[in-house]
């Protein structure tokens, strides 16, 4: 019965989604528009402005050139990230005192604003990529650590006990009960690690790069150009709705499809 009312629900809801969506896009845009007529076009151009704007910079193959300069410091930085701070995460859930050492070095991480690293990473490396990859990278690294090592803390003590009842190698251990926990943990970080990665990365531009999106925005500002500003906005929202539509939302659900699978299995089991 619960799994026909879940099945009726996810074919039911996704069209008033849809609806819904569209109502507030509609009414921002009136909104937007009314905005416009009472600030003046300097300081809020119109939707329509914007929109010649946005089709101007497709069009002289500034917004393509800009995607695939930003898109790929995102990819980078990310994957660096994930790779160093979920490797990090899981030797220090495994080793306590590397954990009580490299902890308070993650806290701190956490506390310093992404701008100032931006600063530093400009006096070091001077504008371009490398700056901005450094700056995300150093931005993202606390997440995946955090979760690697929340996810070896959390393993089920009765599932390590059986492995060494049973003998169990370390690595054998690893791989059959303490991966695939982490790996539960790291996957929703990776989710909101990208992200940030994304907004970083178009910050860190703005203020120390030479080509990107954020750099593009930082050009329009120096111009006074707020049609062309707003237009670099919309790319950003543009380029990451897919990405969220596409990846994000289809992986949530189905990292809580496995989850609810789990648990019920996990229950039966304690029967």
């Amino acid at each position: 019965m619960r799994k026909d009312i879940a099945r009726h629900h996810a074919e039911v809801l996704p069209a008033p989604r849809l609806f819904w969506a569209c109502i507030g896009f509609g009414v921002f845009g009136l909104l937007w528009a009314w905005g416009s007529t009472q600030l003046g076009p300097i300081a809020l151009p119109s939707p329509l402005e914007t929109a010649e704007a946005l089709v101007a910079l497709i069009a002289d193959g500034r917004a393509i050139a800009a995607l695939g300069d930003t898109g790929g410091r995102v990819l980078a930085a990310f994957t660096i990230a994930m790779t160093l701070g979920g490797g990090l995460g899981l030797a220090a859930g495994l080793v306590p005192p590397l954990r009580h050492a490299v902890g308070p070095l993650v806290t701190t991480l956490l506390a310093v604003p992404p701008i100032a690293w931006i600063v530093l990473a400009l006096l070091w490396f001077g504008t371009g990529g490398v700056a901005v990859v450094f700056t995300v990278l150093v931005a993202l690294l606390p997440i995946p650590f955090v979760a690697a090592v929340q996810g070896v803390l959390t393993v089920d003590p009765n599932l390590l006990e059986m492995g060494r009842a049973y003998r169990l190698s370390l690595r054998q251990r690893l791989r059959e009960i303490i991966l695939p926990h982490v790996l539960s943990c790291l996957l929703p970080a990776a989710v909101t690690a990208f992200g940030i990665a994304w907004k970083v990365t178009v910050m860190a531009e703005l203020l120390g790069a030479r080509d990107g999106i954020g750099s593009g925005l930082a050009d329009a500002r120096a111009n006074l150009d707020t049609a062309e500003s707003f237009a670099w906005i919309i790319l950003v929202v543009g380029a990451f709705l897919p990405i969220e539509a596409a990846i994000i939302r289809p992986f949530y659900r189905r990292l809580e499809a496995w989850r609810r699978t789990d648990e019920s299995s996990d229950q039966r089991a304690e029967l």
